[in-house]
């Protein structure tokens, strides 16, 4: 029985490894991928709009 006790953690993160795998690999593409592009693009958008340069600061000289 020590075998089994020995293969089983390895056996279950194998399983649970596959089936994050083939989610992942099902979500790309078709509808989800315009959702997420468009989630991608409006969240550039929003840091392009924050980040906007600054004027130089004015000289204070002799």
């Amino acid at each position: 029985m020590d075998y089994v006790s020995a293969l089983l953690p390895p056996v279950v993160m194998a399983v649970f490894f596959i089936g994050v795998i083939r989610v992942i690999v099902k979500t790309q593409g078709g509808a989800n991928k315009a959702k997420e592009d468009a989630a991608v693009d409006a969240a550039f958008t929003r840091v392009e709009g924050v980040r906007q340069p600054s004027a130089p600061a004015p000289k204070t000289g002799a």
